[in-house]
């Protein structure tokens, strides 16, 4: 895999995958830009802080820039507090399957309800394990962005 770039798809989750999970980790993360071609992010992952650079997805939206660098859990949650509004909160479960991991992220507060899950490849058409509660592929949808969700809430959808 060529260094600073991530390959990943997303799908909906339509079913019970819980009896799966190996590890949980709750997550806060937010924008100090949401720009969807160059993305800044702030995250606190249980008690690790992280920043984050992404740019723009190429044409299938799976494929795209990233670079990410550990900071101390103090500065993520000062960063976050500087961070445009619509803070994200989930819960991300790891999800072995094969030889791969898909990460399933329950998000919580202003996106209650959705529920999604991420597998990060080595290539675009690397095959992998599907189990049966993956649903419909989103990877090239922008309103599954995490960015996009933090300025337009999963529970404001149907409003």
């Amino acid at each position: 895999m060529k260094q600073n770039i991530e390959i990943e798809r997303k799908f909906l989750v339509n079913g019970d995958f819980m009896p799966y999970v190996s590890k949980s980790i709750h997550i806060m993360q937010g924008y100090l830009n949401s720009d969807p071609k160059r993305t800044v992010r702030v995250r606190l992952k249980d008690d690790k802080g992280f920043i984050t650079i992404k740019g723009i997805g190429n044409e299938t939206g799976a494929t795209r820039f990233e670079w990410e660098k550990e900071i101390a859990a103090t500065d993520a949650r000062e960063l976050i507090r500087l961070c445009e509004s619509g803070v994200i909160d989930k819960t991300r479960h790891l999800v072995p399957s094969g030889k791969h991991t898909i990460e399933v992220d329950v998000f919580h507060g202003e996106n209650e309800g959705l529920v999604m899950a991420e597998i990060e490849l080595t290539a675009e058409n690397e095959a992998y394990e599907r189990p049966e509660w993956l649903g419909n592929e989103v990877t090239n949808d922008e309103r599954y962005y995490n960015s996009y969700l933090s300025k337009h809430p999963y529970k404001e959808w149907g409003k």
